[in-house]
């Protein structure tokens, strides 16, 4: 066995290397109670509280952007008519 810690902070940043498990995972991912960001069950940082209805909007904004994104431009607002240029020469 190794003698380095799995699991702390560093630099204010939590890390937990430790191996997961199916019931860690879940349980970290819906705490109710806890705020919005809570340590994540396996790397570094943290991740959205699914039990917490902000997680949920923060989900459906990026979700929107991200259906907005792909939808494209509109189909007026591209033309695909030719540009008449103009060059004075003085």
């Amino acid at each position: 066995m190794s003698d380095k810690e799995t699991s702390g902070t560093l630099f204010g940043m939590p890390y937990n290397f430790e191996r997961p498990s199916v019931g860690r995972m879940l349980s970290a991912y819906w705490k109710p109670g806890e705020k919005m960001l809570v340590e994540k069950p396996f790397g570094i940082g943290y991740t959205l509280n699914l039990a917490n209805w902000r997680s949920w909007l923060v989900l459906a904004v990026a979700g929107v952007l991200l259906w907005h994104e792909r939808k494209g431009p509109d189909e007026t607002s591209v033309k695909d008519e030719p540009v008449e240029v103009i060059v004075d020469d003085d």
